[in-house]
């Protein structure tokens, strides 16, 4: 009979029928197992043992044979883990591995039945396990009989031969040969053979302990267990693979350019393990540290690319414009050369997403030649991540920055850290504070748990990247040099897409460049995609290319390398940019989002009620307050409105919309006075214009953030007209000359002269 069981598959241990394994598991993949074999296959699941270090699984060389076993208990521990008791049940045979996964591999089996013995030799051979196995453990004091009980009442010679072979002292190789001969009468004659090889083993230790112990005085006490496995190994003529083992690592530290300190704890970690029985549950941990400790680069470096002009056409080749970008890693690569102790600075690009951070930080190291690591830290609590696991705990593991340096290959590295903007800390730690250490620019000392041993960090160049500069922790922010990446105008993105996007996305699917106009590439940005950067934009023209591809291929269509008709490719329109009808309380507030710079609507409406001020649309605590002040300050400046204090006893409901958002910040305080105004005096404002600037009680106009990126969004939302914090004024230097061309901008230090020019053109 066959039927399906998820599968566990065992390194370094076997589990036998008949014997139980304790195991437990951290890792989201096992506790998935784990939980199927418990909801579907009645706690059952195959245990079969893979063969080798290798740490990547291979189908093709996994056995064919392996031990039903079932669940007899399951713990789940205060850390996450899983502990859970195996107990062995029946072999079985492989039909085939089937659903294989990243998360799970499931088998078809079928149970392999015992073979029919007579009762004479049935008989016979039990008589004869039992006499040489009551020899065996009279012979070797080292051999419990405890479990001599198992097997005193049952004349199955199978079930005792499995019984057996889990309480001798076999190696992992042994125990699968055990496992893999199904023949019971097989099974009793390669046991009555390693009991017999035993004795003769026990028997030549004896006198190797008589003669070492001769020849060893007190000062080689402790060489005594190796020397005894050294004459045992002579004996036998064999050699201990865990001496090549050995070997190797002790070659491998001897090549490291490594501190002699730090060389001279591996050796002795080195030594440890050496002298660990192959039994001990630390023998895996410490070779783990072994390994990593041997992987990390120490004293590595890369050579800089120093031709200054190959570093810029390298960055103009894979990134449109980012001027100020450039010209920092040009300025660093020329200082370094002209000072060799210069500290690598630590950049922070911010931006909204799609701007090209991450690929930015790549290309960088391209253009350097340097290499590359990435990690990110969005949504990391815990400073152990960053740090890594004190070497004792179970399960510990090095932090991120250090295995990112192991996975760079070399200590200057260009190690870009994402989302450096959305760290938190709580119980477990502040991540924050960890990384105060790391983006130190002297760091020399750098330490991890885990390592447990300084490391240089001075000489990578770290970059960090993220979407808002507010959320950036203070103390880190002092460590950083901002750079900001604002969105793209409509023209930018056009050539952004016929420089970068359409060669890059042909050569990907395999044809030669397509043609699209700017105006149809005009089409794509307004119509169909809503962002500061160029990732849905990206998107959008793929989708082009795989439809010409798909026609090809499918319909065996010749592909029109011209595209006129965007509609045939995208469908219907996503986006309109129409924004809404002049109304009495409704007015244009210049904002920050996912997508970069945009524009909201503040609407306002009045009614009989109390005197209450309602707010909607998913509003922050800051956006809150800014109500309220603006609520204050028209009540305290009525007259000048034109309004009748006793409108105030109404209720005035404020509204933005799209509830699906959250909205924060104080800087759309103008928009909402004026949109209070509108409501209760029936001025009309203009579709086409916006404003943003935060308002104080006297109706003080305060400077803000993001200008850049929100007169951005106003362009690509056909604002004419923006009313703007007169303390900005400097930035409109950085405006691009195609948006100051088509905006007009109007600087304010006072509500007031908002008021008056909206009173004036109404």
């Amino acid at each position: 009979m066959k039927f399906n069981l998820p599968v566990i598959i065992l390194k370094g241990a076997v589990l036998l029928p008949e014997s139980e394994i304790r195991l437990e598991f951290s890792d989201e993949i096992s506790k998935n197992i784990i939980e199927e074999s418990s909801l579907f296959h009645d706690n059952n699941i195959l245990v079969v043992t893979q063969n080798g270090i290798d740490e990547n699984v291979i189908i093709s060389e996994l056995p064919s044979i392996g031990t039903i076993s079932h669940i007899n208990t399951k713990l789940e521990l205060p850390n996450g883990s899983i502990r859970i008791t195996l107990k062995g049940l029946k072999r079985a045979r492989i039909v085939e591995y089937i659903n294989v996964t990243k998360n799970s591999i499931e088998s078809i089996v079928s149970t392999i039945k015992n073979e029919t013995i007579d009762d004479e030799t049935n008989k016979g051979l039990l008589r004869k396990l039992n006499l040489e196995l009551e020899n065996y453990i009279a012979r070797v004091p080292y051999m419990s009989n405890s479990f001599l009980s198992l097997i005193a009442d049952t004349t199955d010679l199978a079930k005792i031969t499995d019984i057996i072979a889990n309480y001798l002292p076999l190696d992992l190789n042994q125990k699968l040969e055990y496992l893999y001969e199904i023949n019971t009468i097989k099974r009793v004659e390669k046991m009555l053979k390693d009991m017999y090889l035993e004795e003769q083993l026990f028997n030549i230790e004896e006198s190797i302990d008589t003669k070492v112990k001769k020849e060893l005085d007190n000062e080689e006490k402790n060489l005594y267990l190796k020397e005894k496995i050294r004459h045992l190994q002579n004996e036998i003529g064999e050699s201990s693979p865990k001496d090549e083992d050995v070997k190797n690592l002790k070659e491998k530290l001897m090549a490291l350019s490594i501190n002699i300190d730090i060389k001279n704890k591996l050796l002795y970690e080195i030594d440890r393990y050496d002298h660990m029985s192959s039994n001990s549950p630390e023998l895996s941990i410490l070779r783990n540290y072994i390994d990593f400790m041997l992987s990390l680069p120490w004293n590595i470096y890369t050579d800089d690319i120093e031709s200054f002009s190959l570093v810029r056409e390298s960055l103009d080749k894979s990134h449109y414009d980012l001027k100020e970008v450039k010209e920092r890693i040009i300025e660093y690569l020329a200082v370094k050369k002209h000072s060799k102790d210069l500290n690598a600075p630590i950049i922070c690009l911010v931006g909204p997403p799609g701007v090209g951070k991450t690929t930015l930080a790549a290309s960088i190291a391209k253009s350097m030649g340097r290499n590359f690591v990435h990690i990110s830290l969005g949504g990391v609590d815990d400073e152990a991540i960053i740090k890594g696991h004190i070497r004792t705990y179970l399960g510990a593991e090095p932090g991120k920055i250090m295995d990112g340096i192991r996975r760079a290959k070399s200590s200057n590295p260009v190690f870009l850290i994402d989302e450096i903007d959305k760290i938190s800390s709580n119980y477990k730690g502040d991540p924050r504070s960890a990384l105060l250490e790391v983006l130190d620019s002297t760091n020399k000392q750098f330490k991890d748990n885990y390592v447990e041993e300084e490391y240089d960090l001075s000489k990578v160049l770290f970059i960090a990247t993220a979407n808002n500069v507010d959320l950036i922790p203070d103390e880190l922010k002092d460590r950083l040099e901002i750079i900001n990446i604002d969105g793209y105008t409509e023209l930018e993105k056009v050539e952004i897409t016929k420089k970068y996007l359409i060669p890059k996305i042909c050569l990907s699917h395999g044809i030669k460049n397509i043609n699209i106009s700017d105006e149809k590439i005009l089409e794509i940005i307004r119509y169909y995609t809503k962002e500061a950067g160029v990732r849905e934009l990206e998107r959008q023209i793929s989708k082009i290319v795989r439809h010409l591809v798909t026609d090809k291929v499918l319909n065996n269509k010749k592909i029109v390398y011209t595209i006129k008709d965007i509609e045939h490719f995208l469908g219907n329109r996503i986006y309109e940019n129409d924004l809404i009808t002049s109304e009495v309380g409704s007015v244009n507030a210049l904002a920050i989002s996912n997508y970069g710079g945009d524009v909201v609507t503040v609407e306002c409406d009045h009614y009989k009620g109390s005197g209450n001020i309602i707010l909607t649309g998913l509003l922050g605590d800051v956006i809150l307050d800014s109500a309220k002040i603006s609520l204050s300050y028209i009540k305290a400046n009525s007259s000048l409105f034109g309004i009748d204090d006793s409108i105030f006893n109404n209720d005035i409901h404020i509204n933005i919309p799209n509830m699906s958002l959250k909205k924060d910040g104080p800087s759309a305080g103008i928009a909402i006075t004026l949109a209070i105004i509108s409501d209760l005096t029936g001025l009309k404002v203009s579709k086409n214009i916006a404003f943003t600037g935060e308002m104080t009680l006297r109706g003080n106009i305060l400077k803000i953030g993001g200008l850049k990126e929100k007169v951005i969004g106003a362009y690509i939302n056909n604002i004419e007209k923006i009313f703007f914090p007169k303390s900005n004024l400097d930035e409109l230097n950085s405006i691009p000359d195609e948006v100051k061309e088509k905006i007009e901008f109007i600087p304010v230090n006072n509500f007031k002269e908002v008021y008056d020019y909206l009173k004036n053109i109404s």
